[in-house]
């Protein structure tokens, strides 16, 4: 089976082929503004690499930061309404409570709230008030709001409420799109409802992107589907990904993490992700990144959904390096490096130029390092190496020596030794990982609900019906679903012999030719 993965990060486009379970191409190309145009570029190079075979592959992955651009950057997101149903309750702190002045000024639409909502039993708090749903929906019809985000109170206890929301809409103004908060975030209101507002914003870009993307592969004679990648490491159709585009925060990293397991066989390992601009320190498990367990902060705006579990420093190969403050970064010159770097004839000092320096690689022309003093760029090597040292250590859970994967086009700022790696893996196609880990990634479905009233045996297989269907929307192949990973958490406080079960279902891309899977080797 062949596929292509790219990966768009903040420096560099890069693109794969894997045929089966090898890279049979790589290219590696400079991230351009519009993204897509980058894209285009590496699509072109690949496929001149492939001898212009595009017409056998058969299927496309794409990591993007889009999606998390939009949000950093406060530009390309639509207006929203937000619809809270849960009074009397849950009036004190109104949708938007908690975000940047910034942001709410060009997110926030209308606020409405409606009484209805759950207990934490399971129990109404009062009946869903219809009424007043059809006259929002048609307030939202004649303001000519084009996305809605539902979020009820204890939704992932019972979404009977969001629901019944969804049908109005639905009924009353059919074009306009509707996120339900139980499709996405956990048990927290504020945090589950901001996930579901930052979704909602940002359905019209996501509408956009797909679309862009499967133009960019007609044009470069790719008829395969296409898939993007999610913050879990798996991908999802471009169809699911129009709907669900605040899957892909922080992908791109989970991409890496992916591909470094893939690349170097381990299944538990620290990886360190070197690219452009910053470095990204994750934990393997079982092949996949370890979940962050606490809310994780997307622009100023506090969330409470699945993320991978990771630390971000300020340092990559284009990192900007004052030696006279001796300061080394945050600052990068990004997609500027070729023009900006001192090895290609720039005026910037950063880190690829003090690797060059240094011996430990050889890129653009190293005579206009020459100038640089031995005993200055081997102490802003050994501060980058302590940069590294102590985010790694901040990751790990315990003292037990593991292996470290690195990988990333600036891998080799990664020092040979670190306090608690038993070894410092090098890998083959390392500054491509992100890219590779995008073309093996598999799809996957999640569930996480709570189940009352039920014995334990059958609210488990509840939610794995639902995560294996989920899986199957999202575009698996259904004889390859196997359940990775299910979490029972009994609620004391709970009646009904209340638990909490979170279900993950991974497959196999579903293919349309009957090829085998990728042996990813995990």
């Amino acid at each position: 089976m062949r596929r292509i993965g790219i990966d768009v990060g903040g420096t560099n486009t890069d693109a794969v082929l894997i045929e089966d379970d090898r890279v049979v191409a790589a290219v590696k190309t400079v991230t351009t503004d519009d993204v897509t145009t980058g894209i285009l570029t590496a699509l072109d190079e690949l496929v001149n690499a492939m001898g212009g075979e595009s017409g056998r592959v058969h299927a496309v992955m794409i990591g993007t930061t889009h999606f998390t651009n939009a949000v950093l950057q406060r530009r390309d997101v639509t207006s929203v309404a937000a619809i809270r149903i849960g009074l009397p309750a849950s009036a004190s702190l109104v949708p938007f409570i908690d975000w940047p002045a910034d942001l709410v000024e060009l997110v926030r639409g209308e606020v409405f709230l409606v009484e209805g909502g759950h207990e934490y039993d399971g129990r109404p708090i009062v009946p869903f008030d219809v009424r007043r749903m059809r006259d929002i929906a048609l307030t939202i019809r004649d303001t000519g709001i084009r996305s809605v985000a539902v979020c009820s109170v204890f939704s992932p206890l019972t979404a009977e409420s969001e629901e019944a929301a969804a049908d109005v809409l639905q009924s009353i103004c059919p074009d306009v799109d509707v996120t339900l908060s139980h499709q996405l975030g956990r048990i927290g209101l504020l945090g589950r409802e901001n996930a579901t507002l930052l979704n909602a914003c940002l359905i019209e870009l996501a509408r956009h992107t797909t679309r862009s993307f499967t133009d960019a592969l007609h044009n470069s004679g790719i008829h395969a589907p296409l898939y993007l990648t999610q913050n879990d490491g798996t991908v999802m159709r471009a169809d699911y990904a129009e709907a669900f585009p605040v899957y892909s925060f922080a992908s791109g990293a989970t991409n890496s993490m992916r591909g470094a397991a893939f690349l170097s066989k381990l299944n538990d390992a620290m990886v360190v992700d070197v690219g452009g601009t910053s470095t990204d320190i994750g934990c393997l498990k079982a092949g996949f990144p370890r979940e962050a367990n606490s809310a994780v902060e997307i622009g100023g705006v506090r969330t409470l959904f699945r993320m991978p579990d990771l630390v971000s420093i300020g340092l990559g190969g284009g990192t900007i390096i004052d030696p006279e403050h001796d300061r080394i970064g945050p600052q990068s010159v990004g997609n500027r490096i070729t023009r900006d770097a001192l090895v290609f004839g720039g005026g910037r000092l950063t880190a690829t130029d003090v690797a060059v320096a240094g011996g430990l690689l050889q890129l653009g022309d190293a005579s206009r390092v020459a100038h640089l003093d031995r005993r200055t760029t081997s102490r802003l090597r050994q501060r980058m190496s302590s940069m590294i040292d102590a985010s790694v250590d901040r990751m790990k859970t315990d003292a037990t020596a593991i292996p470290l994967v690195a990988v990333g086009g600036g891998a080799f700022l990664v020092p040979e030794r670190l306090n608690g790696i038993s070894e410092v893996v090098q890998v083959e196609h390392h500054a491509v990982a992100n890219a590779v880990g995008a073309a093996i990634a598999q799809v996957s479905g999640e569930v996480d609900h709570v189940f009352s009233a039920l014995p334990r045996a059958e609210a488990i297989e509840q939610a794995t019906a639902a995560a294996r269907q989920r899986a199957l929307e999202a575009g698996a192949e259904e004889h390859s679903l196997s359940v990775v990973d299910v979490e029972d958490l009994p609620l004391a406080y709970l009646p009904g012999d209340a638990r909490r079960i979170r279900v993950r279902v991974v497959g196999d891309v579903a293919s349309s030719d009957g090829s085998p899977g990728i042996d990813r080797g995990t």
